[in-house]
């Protein structure tokens, strides 16, 4: 396990990119923009991570993304370019390994958190686990999700939220979340970007409303969240999936700037603080 990555408690962990890996020129820009936030930010922990399929989009003609072979050559890119860790969601049990070659972390989309092949297979990568929490499930169930992974033989596991089901077409976020999941690993993230969506909210289309973003990724990380993940992109209105909610890249230093400062000013506080 030499090579595996884990957080680093004196910074902030921070994932961040394009929701798709629409193309190498608009990677490698993402890329080189958080690079440089790295280099200007020691605190952050920065990995980059971008979608090679959107599998679950409304419609069958809608955009997915770049596919798994040509999704790894871009992520392959932007570390030999830019020395950052990379990171990717896969959908399927048998894309574990090739995906796992390539990223840091492996990560398990929302709607496949309970999948107990997707675990095992994520798992047996031998590299950090990034699961998300399905709009579906309460808190305390990640339980369950994260022992899955534990006894399939995962050592580094890393949960996030991204807003529960709230209704129809709503997502609210929890705060209570964040320190009952670090009860079951003590990293918890927290989807900045995907949390303000309004799921099929314009004829099927996902909308969001991404001006509250940087309210609710300070609030989280007021509440205990050790990381953060916002999908950035630069020209949002272009954007082939998520364009309502990915956070456009030349404001993004300064809501970087915004979360380093509450998160250097409540790190220190714990989930067994008890007022009765």
């Amino acid at each position: 396990m030499s090579n595996l990555l884990v957080r680093n408690p004196q910074q902030l962990l921070l994932l961040a990119g394009p929701c798709s890996l629409e193309s190498l020129e608009i990677s490698l820009e993402v890329a080189a923009f958080l690079s440089e936030l790295q280099r200007k930010y020691p605190e952050l922990q920065i990995i980059f991570k971008g979608s090679f399929d959107k599998a679950n989009r409304s419609f069958i003609h809608s955009p997915r993304g770049v596919g798994l072979s040509k999704g790894l050559e871009i992520l392959e890119a932007i570390k030999t370019t830019y020395s950052l860790p990379v990171t990717t969601d896969f959908h399927l049990p048998e894309q574990a390994q090739s995906v796992a070659a390539i990223c840091d972390v492996v990560q398990i989309p929302a709607f496949l958190c309970r999948q107990t092949d997707m675990l095992i297979a994520a798992a047996k990568t031998g590299k950090t686990v990034s699961i998300k929490k399905g709009q579906f499930l309460s808190p305390k169930e990640m339980k369950y999700v994260v022992e899955k992974l534990r006894e399939a033989g995962a050592k580094e596991i890393w949960q996030m939220e991204r807003g529960a089901s709230f209704g129809y077409q709503n997502l609210v976020v929890d705060m209570r979340g964040f320190a009952i999941m670090k009860a079951f690993s003590p990293t918890v993230i927290f989807d900045a970007t995907h949390s303000v969506q309004i799921p099929g909210g314009n004829a099927g289309i996902t909308q969001g409303e991404r001006v509250f973003t940087p309210i609710l990724a300070r609030a989280a990380l007021a509440a205990g969240a050790n990381g953060l993940f916002f999908e950035v992109h630069p020209d949002v209105t272009h954007a082939t999936c998520d364009a309502a909610n990915q956070c456009p890249m030349e404001v993004f230093e300064g809501i970087v700037q915004s979360c380093l400062a509450i998160w250097q000013l409540c790190r220190n506080w714990t989930a067994q603080e008890h007022i009765g």
